[in-house]
C-alpha cells in the first residue's frame, strides 16, 4: 500500500511542491557553503581568459555513417543540429569523401561551407 495519492493531478502537484522544496534546500546549501569557500585571486585580464579554451573547439565537419535509420553515409558541419551520432573529421576529409560522391546534409549543408576554402 503507498503512502502517495492515486490520481494524476495530485502527484503532479506533490512532484511541483518537491522539486520546489529540494530547489530552496540546494539554495540553502549553496549559501551556507559561501563564507567557507576561499578568497580567489583576482580575475586575469579578458585577453589572457580568451586564451584558454573553456570547452573542446567544435570539428570543421563531421560524418554520420549508414547503419541503422540511416540509408547513406552523410557529412556534416561540425555544428550540426540534425541529432544521431556524428564522427569528428577535418574540413579536409570533409571535402575529400564529399569529393568521392559521399552525400551532404540537407539541413546544414556542409557543402556550401566547405567548398568555400
Amino acid at each position: 500500500m503507498s503512502d502517495l495519492p492515486p490520481d494524476l493531478d495530485r502527484l503532479r502537484t506533490l512532484e511541483t511542491w518537491l522539486a520546489l522544496s529540494l530547489k530552496r534546500v540546494r539554495e540553502e546549501i549553496a549559501a551556507a557553503e559561501r563564507p567557507a569557500q576561499p578568497r580567489r585571486s583576482p580575475r586575469k585580464p579578458a585577453a589572457a581568459r580568451a586564451a584558454v579554451p573553456c570547452r573542446e573547439p567544435t570539428p570543421d565537419g563531421g560524418i554520420s555513417l549508414a547503419g541503422i535509420g540511416r540509408s547513406v553515409a552523410e557529412i556534416h558541419r561540425g555544428d550540426c543540429f540534425t541529432g544521431g551520432v556524428i564522427q569528428p573529421v577535418s574540413a579536409e576529409r570533409a571535402r575529400a569523401e564529399l569529393a568521392d560522391g559521399v552525400q551532404a546534409c540537407g539541413v546544414c549543408r556542409p557543402d556550401r561551407v566547405l567548398n568555400r576554402s
